[in-house]
């Protein structure tokens, strides 16, 4: 099976453990190479964020795992690359128009 290389997650997650605590915890798990969180959203009680993680062999399990330990939940998983290389995504006609 093809090794995990990136993933864009949606995640829903308490105040605490804030984005940099997050980011060293993900970061710190075998096959990481890389973590960038963005907030993109702040309620009363959560944030809303965007996880990208990159690496050489990322295991999701563990991923969800840490997660979940730390009172996130993954909303949607939106992008996932795997192989031996990372590719782009191709702009295709059914891209939006940039402009």
């Amino acid at each position: 099976m093809g090794k995990l290389r990136r993933l864009v997650l949606d995640v829903l997650k308490p105040y605490e453990p804030t984005i940099v605590e997050l980011a060293q915890l993900l970061s710190d798990l075998e096959g990481v190479e890389a973590v960038n969180i963005s907030i993109y959203e702040i309620d009363r009680r959560v944030e809303n964020a965007k996880i990208t993680i990159e690496g050489s062999d990322i295991s999701f399990q563990i991923v969800e795992k840490v997660i979940e330990e730390n009172g996130g939940a993954i909303h949607s998983i939106d992008e996932v690359v795997a192989g031996k290389i990372i590719i782009d995504d191709a702009a295709t006609l059914q891209d939006p128009y940039p402009g």
